[in-house]
């Protein structure tokens, strides 16, 4: 018998919904075959059986939660030698004589990545260490104190441990200015430290007749805490300039048919990308990360662009992994099959990992800038506006041309405006001429 868990699948999830099951109590399925989606704050995820057999319960049923560790399924796979062992709590332990216990039977599949393998637990609990105290005693006892008994009784009637003390006097004698120094530290240290005041923000009573509430979906919650963490975590500051893209709008246009034979569709975005990946290359600390507990910047050797993606729940951003070793017409395959899984909220969790940039394009709704928001712990997100055409002064003339509105914003802890400016200039000089996206 298999006892099939709801593993911690990544990305902070803890727990998720059952949208669907694909086999009743008393089916067989097979090894591989779904057994159910569940819904989580990221994604959907199918749920493939560990191992083929009967299905004898499922843990959850359509709309119930399951958290991590729980039972999703038993299921019978006609080898005696395995079975499941259930969690048992406290309550439900009971007592048994030493001659009828059993050994425990091993859980199967443990070392099945969708498995929460068994943890052998002891009653048994173990004195504290009195090492330690004999080798402080033992080290107190041989270190002499050399102080006056005038001294001596000054620190005993203050509470002041003499063998703390680093003494003023000849030979490190302790002196009575010593001890009363000690005291004042030693209540400055023990002193209550004032609490300072804690903000909250509660809502006002509404008039409950004409306001109306609704729970936030587990895809705006994740979007929610992602942004706290973001706007708490990350001192960020947005660079905004304006590209001439002209060239690039006649160059898209001139393949935009060319890629429809190949059943391709070539927009923007992607010959945005491959300018982006080619920058990153350049200026390699836009797609670090910032350890803060360690204060180290984490370099890294692939470059995965995560695209923003509107869903009706909220945005969603898988990444193009390897994008840096991606053609210009793979890019634009990549961006359209993970846009419709995303929409479709079919996107895999391994899609919405390890992205070390992203770009958002709110262009696409007529918006022209805007500062986007960093996704910790990337260090900066790319901001697209729409491109529009616009009279400009080109050597004294009045030219009309295709300009393009951008914005970056950085983490200002590790990357400061003489970067951002020149990673711009970098951008700018790879759009402003297309073809060096095929020479690069």
């Amino acid at each position: 018998m298999i006892d099939f868990k709801f593993a911690d699948i990544g990305e902070g999830i803890h727990e998720g919904v059952i949208l669907k099951w694909f086999f009743e109590v008393g089916d067989k399925v097979e090894e591989g075959e779904t057994l159910c989606i569940v819904e989580t704050d990221k994604v959907n995820a199918e749920i493939p059986a560990p191992e083929g057999g009967i299905l004898k319960k499922r843990g959850a049923e359509v709309g119930e939660t399951i958290h991590v560790g729980e039972t999703l399924a038993l299921i019978e796979d006609g080898d005696d030698s395995a079975s499941a062992t259930p969690a048992t709590t406290e309550k439900e332990t009971v007592s048994e004589p030493e001659e009828e216990k059993a050994e425990p039977k091993p859980v199967k599949g443990d070392d099945a990545a969708s498995v929460v393998g068994a943890i052998e637990i002891s009653d048994e609990v173990l004195a504290a260490s009195s090492e330690h105290e004999d080798n402080q005693e033992d080290k107190a006892e041989s270190v002499k104190v050399l102080a006056t008994p005038v001294a001596r009784k000054l620190a005993s009637d203050l509470h002041v441990d003499l063998s703390q003390i680093k003494g003023s006097g000849p030979h490190g004698r302790i002196l009575k200015a010593d001890i009363h120094a000690a005291a004042e530290s030693k209540k400055t240290e023990t002193a209550p430290t004032p609490s300072t005041p804690t903000t909250t923000y509660g809502m006002p009573k509404f008039d409950t007749s004409r306001v109306r509430r609704e729970k936030i979906t587990k895809l705006r919650k994740a979007i929610v805490d992602a942004m706290n963490t973001s706007n708490t975590l990350i001192p960020a500051t947005t660079v905004m300039d304006e590209f001439d893209v002209t060239d690039l709008v006649t160059f898209r246009n001139a393949q935009k048919e060319r890629s429809e034979v190949l059943d391709v569709k070539l927009t923007y975005l992607p010959l945005i990308i491959k300018a982006v990946v080619l920058t990153l290359k350049q200026y390699p600390v836009f797609n670090a990360s910032f350890d803060h507990t360690t204060d180290e910047i984490i370099f890294k050797d692939y470059i995965n662009i995560g695209i923003a993606v509107d869903t009706p729940d909220g945005l969603i951003v898988p990444n193009i992994k390897d994008a840096d070793k991606k053609s210009i017409l793979e890019l634009a395959r990549e961006i359209d099959t993970l846009a419709q899984a995303a929409r479709e909220r079919k996107v895999q969790l391994a899609a919405l990992q390890h992205t070390t940039f992203s770009i958002t394009n709110y262009g696409a709704f007529g918006s022209k800038l805007g500062t986007p928001v960093i996704k910790h712990p990337e260090v900066a997100i790319l901001g697209m506006g729409s491109i529009t055409k616009k009279p400009v002064v080109i050597d004294d003339a009045i030219v009309i041309r295709d300009m393009f509105p951008v914005s970056l914003t950085i983490d200002h802890r590790i990357i400061d405006g003489g970067d951002a400016g020149r990673f711009m200039v970098q951008l700018k000089a790879y759009l402003s001429d297309p073809i060096t996206l095929l020479l690069s």
